[in-house]
């Protein structure tokens, strides 16, 4: 009798550290890996066929569009369990606005030639840059069907471009939806086919750059535009 109530007691006691260690356990587990980013696609090296400025508010209006502007944060995040010792923080940036199905309703607009506006506090900076664009049937006399659309966007002094919830990029390939260099732009397919209708959900991460330098400068736009080729 008296050993089935010593092994109660200690049954009682070894649930609940042992409730504890599996949720200790379950929170130190890696995340989920990511999903395959798709392929980057080289854009055309030839002379468009047609472009539009989407630092104009008539550029704008051909997609049904406005630019949405939002400063990103570092934030402190998890540890990821497999990290060396001694690392006892690591961070993120928030928020994730390049992700697919992102609410930036309560994001503030701005015209698009204020897209030139310097923008942030100058040194280790971040500024998102969002906008919904609906491919037109024609702009002016140019039919859009089966062009091969292209965004460009320059930033001073580096971008990275989400199209639809991914950064199209694979290691060790030229992948344009990633830094490309100092202010060197990126030019980032949306299409090798459009179709009257196609909307492309695009997202730019804008960076104050050398990074390590910290420059006392700040983040704005040199040039964003879409262009077709035949």
């Amino acid at each position: 009798m008296l050993g089935s109530m010593k092994l109660i007691a200690v049954t009682a006691l070894a649930v609940p550290l042992l409730a504890g260690s599996i949720l200790v356990a379950q929170s130190q587990q890696a995340p989920a890996p990511l999903p395959p980013a798709p392929a980057p696609i080289m854009p055309p090296q030839l002379v468009p066929s047609h472009t539009v400025d989407l630092m104009s508010a008539d550029g704008m209006r051909v997609f049904g569009a406005q630019w949405k502007t939002m400063e990103a944060k570092i934030v402190e995040a998890p540890l990821l369990p497999n990290r060396m010792p001694g690392y006892d923080k690591t961070y993120d940036v928030e928020p994730h606005a390049g992700e697919g199905g992102y609410d930036d309703a309560k994001w503030p607009t701005i015209e698009a030639k204020d897209l030139a506006a310097r923008r942030g506090g100058g040194r280790v900076s971040f500024i998102w840059f969002r906008t919904n664009l609906t491919m037109p049937e024609k702009i002016g006399s140019f039919e859009t069907k089966d062009a091969t659309a292209v965004i460009t966007a320059y930033v001073d002094d580096y971008a990275e471009v989400w199209i639809n919830g991914h950064m199209p990029r694979r290691a060790g390939r030229p992948s344009p939806a990633t830094i490309q260099g100092f202010n060197i732009p990126n030019k980032v397919v949306l299409s090798e086919k459009v179709a009257t209708g196609d909307k492309f959900q695009v997202a730019i991460f804008a960076i104050n750059g050398p990074i390590s330098v910290a420059p006392p400068n700040f983040v704005f736009f040199r040039e964003a535009k879409v262009d077709f080729y035949r």
